[in-house]
């Protein structure tokens, strides 16, 4: 018999796994909320159709495709299974897909439901994705986002709120990170002053290779890719930026004079750092002429966020879409999102030992069972403790009171009742503290008050 196993890329939480990802979890989802954002879900699978040519070649060899149901090979002869390619192919067994992201699904969901909604719409998703990738450390083949989106709205507001939401999300996770802002439009300035406007997309790439490497590793990836060596000294400049957010401002206008865009795009930024007070920021705000990711469908502000305390690639991003429900024939709404990676924030926190003190699992209280003539009237007890907000169990089976204690002690119970049917005909119950040994008498209509005070006091 094989050994079960699970697919790689994928992964088991146990319980305690879920505390800690549970509260990674609820500590966005009530950032999100103290923002007015509100919660939707769309389904784990799309239609093909939604999902394809929506993230580009590379994406596209990466969505998971579920073949049709029933017989997925009907009106498909032999022949065309061993000409067609594998694109072809899949095209005609499959009509749907796991989802790639929560982006387009949500462009998708507001195309659906315009009529249904008010705008401008701020909505959250904290769900799985699933992408066919090579499995490697951060890297996973499923796993969560947790995004936030305001669509509907040209203002910059939201950039401002996100840059608070982003800061209040790793304050309360107690996380040390940096946060680089960029504007798409100052990064197609920088390709109008070089004389290439059409190759924004090749020169971005290259510039966003600059925290991997130095700045003459990508002037040469530059030349290498075609740009003239000559026309590069601003690409140099750019690079080579230093000094406060506002003096790389302050050079980026000189430089970006003669680009309308490239002006725009400074002009947002601006608005961004002149309503954001850095001082009351835990998160380090530094402005990155050459960050450019997401650049398919960003259009205006850029958002990446980095550990300073463990080398990881982006904890969090996002940035501003002009029209993305463009692509599902909706044109003209604006928008703007962030997303949180719960996955590498998990394994930051783990990895730095953030977790061995910082979430306890729920105090729990559990009933010893001596028979079924005591369970009688300790079932009642039960309940009562529950009702009152204490979790509480009964152990199922009238086992040795060695086996039941140490089964306490595995759960994490901090007390134990413990009633034969003396005690419980006397109106009394026995509480033990699993942690100090100690073990007193209480009466029954004192039950939730006692245990209520030792809880209060362990904590």
């Amino acid at each position: 018999m094989n050994k079960p196993s699970i697919p790689k890329g994928t992964r088991d939480f146990g319980a305690q796994e879920m505390r800690r990802r549970n509260y990674i979890f609820e500590t966005i989802r009530s950032v999100f909320a103290l923002y007015g954002f509100e919660q939707i879900e769309t389904p784990a699978m799309e239609q093909l159709s939604t999902l394809t040519g929506k993230y580009g070649v590379e994406g596209d060899r990466l969505l998971f495709k579920i073949l049709n149901s029933g017989d997925y090979k009907a009106g498909i002869d032999a022949e065309t299974f061993t000409e067609e390619s594998p694109a072809a192919l899949a095209a005609r067994l499959c009509e749907r897909g796991l989802r790639y992201d929560l982006t387009v699904p949500f462009a998708r969901y507001v195309v659906m439901h315009r009529n249904e909604l008010t705008f401008p719409f701020k909505r959250y998703q904290m769900q799985p994705v699933w992408r066919a990738d090579r499995p490697q450390k951060g890297r996973y083949r499923e796993f969560y986002q947790c995004d936030a989106d305001v669509i509907g709205t040209d203002s910059l507001m939201p950039e401002v709120d996100f840059v608070y939401m982003i800061d209040e999300v790793f304050r309360r996770l107690k996380l040390r990170t940096s946060l680089l802002l960029n504007n798409r439009k100052i990064l197609a300035g920088i390709a109008e002053v070089i004389q290439a406007p059409d190759r924004l997309a090749q020169l971005t790439i290259c510039m966003d290779k600059l925290d991997k490497t130095s700045v003459e590793a990508v002037l040469a990836d530059l030349v290498e890719s075609g740009f003239d060596p000559d026309s590069l000294a601003p690409v140099r400049e750019v690079l080579t930026l230093e000094g406060s957010n506002r003096d790389k401002v302050t050079v980026l206008k000189q430089l970006l004079a003669d680009s309308e865009v490239g002006l725009k795009g400074l002009e947002e930024l601006e608005y961004v750092l002149d309503h954001v007070d850095t001082n009351d920021l835990m998160t380090e705000l530094t402005f990155s002429p050459s960050l450019a990711r997401g650049l398919d469908y960003y259009t205006g502000a850029i958002l990446e966020v980095k550990s300073l305390d463990a080398p990881m690639g982006s904890i969090s991003g996002g940035g501003r879409y002009d029209n993305l429900t463009g692509i599902f024939g909706l044109e003209g709404v604006s928008g703007v999102g962030i997303s949180f990676g719960a996955e590498r924030i998990y394994d930051i926190m783990l990895s730095l030992g953030m977790f061995d003190t910082a979430i306890e699992p729920e105090e729990r209280i559990m009933i010893v069972n001596f028979g079924e003539e005591e369970l009688q009237k300790l079932l009642p007890i039960a309940h009562q403790l529950r009702r009152a907000g204490l979790a509480t169990e009964v152990y199922p089976s009238a086992d040795k009171m060695k086996k039941q204690l140490s089964y306490a002690n595995s759960r994490g119970c901090r007390h134990v009742i413990i009633a034969g049917s003396q005690e419980l005909n006397e109106g009394k119950v026995s509480i033990k503290d699993m942690i100090l040994g100690t073990q007193q008498e209480c009466p029954l209509n004192e039950i939730v008050t006692r245990l209520r005070e030792s809880l209060s006091a362990s904590h």
